[in-house]
């Protein structure tokens, strides 16, 4: 049994974690402090499972306010850093709030590590730090020095930093960069999610560009597998900095995702045909051989699968 600090365990990802990490018997430390980017009320229907279970702890609390984090008395072995504000378009309308949430928290974090002793930390990075790398699939040894939004930037800032700590404190990291995860409890403003509520209400859905643009769609629970595999790797291991992709290793078309998401709901989709976005992407694919290697990484869930999932859940939802 280990003792964990989960930040932004009341998100997507994060709460699926936590409540995996508590059905294997540890206990978890939850931080979020419901950033407004949508409602309080779904973060807070996240937790509800995680808040039922008598190893978890949550603390309502701000990563950019040092004060608040320094009031932590807990033991933790492992921080999972999963905390930031997210999205890359809203990341060009308010980049001084991607470097403050982002940047600045995450440095806050590493001080709390140093101050507490804390020597385990593992952070949720991004594909998106990769922009149009032309090297397919994306390695983690390839330059990563063109960032094409802010929140792609802040990513790649806190890598930096965490290597920072790493190199100064003796801190143990890995970090993460996450391919497009997807699955029940998913943000409302990413298009799995948006296709399918557009759909069901008979409304059209906007398609970026011609629909050759592709994605390494990510189920939720692989990515929390890999996670975990991270955690244990880095349990087990001293003077750890790695850097790690968490993808699928299967990019996906947006035009087979939209015919995917009709063929599980039955039902067509009416499609508005719509410019390229700044800040996207032309395709996201991981290679996840160096996750397979270290700590036996193995996604398992298909698109179909997944979105089959993910639809029962949005009608559960909506019921």
């Amino acid at each position: 049994m280990a003792s964990y600090l989960i930040t932004g365990c009341a998100g997507f990802i994060g709460s699926h974690l936590a409540e995996k990490l508590l059905e294997q018997g540890n206990n978890v430390l939850g931080i979020d402090n419901f950033d407004p980017f949508y409602d309080k009320k779904i973060k807070e229907r996240n937790l509800s499972n995680a808040l039922k279970t008598q190893n978890f702890t949550f603390r309502e609390l701000d990563l950019k306010n040092a004060l608040d984090l320094s009031k932590i008395d807990q033991h933790i072995d492992i921080v999972i850093h999963l905390a930031a504000k997210a999205g890359v378009l809203p990341s060009l309308k308010d980049p001084i709030a991607y470097i403050n949430d982002n940047v600045l928290a995450t440095q806050n974090l590493l001080n709390f590590c140093k101050e507490k002793e804390i020597r385990k930390f593992v952070f949720a990075s991004s594909s998106s730090i990769y922009g149009n790398n032309k090297n397919i699939p994306f390695n983690e040894s390839d330059t990563v020095d063109h960032p094409i939004s802010t929140y792609a930037a802040s990513k790649k800032a806190c890598e930096l930093l965490n290597y920072t700590a790493h190199h100064l404190y003796k801190l143990d990291v890995v970090n993460l960069r996450f391919f497009t995860v997807f699955g029940p409890r998913q943000r409302p403003d990413l298009a799995i999610h948006k296709f399918i509520k557009l759909i069901d209400e008979d409304k059209e859905i906007a398609m970026y560009g011609d629909g050759s643009t592709g994605r390494d769609y990510t189920f939720v629970s692989d990515t929390v597998q890999g996670i975990i595999g991270a955690c244990n790797y880095i349990s087990n291991h001293s003077s750890v900095y790695e850097i790690i992709n968490l993808g699928n290793n299967q990019p996906v078309k947006l035009s087979t995702l939209i015919q995917t998401i009709e063929k599980v709901m039955n039902k067509k989709a009416k499609i508005k045909q719509m410019p390229m976005q700044p800040g996207d992407v032309d395709i996201t694919f991981a290679n996840i051989e160096k996750a397979k290697n270290l700590f036996a990484y193995a996604p398992s869930t298909s698109l179909e699968e997944g979105i089959s999932h993910f639809v029962k859940w949005y009608n559960e939802q909506k019921a």
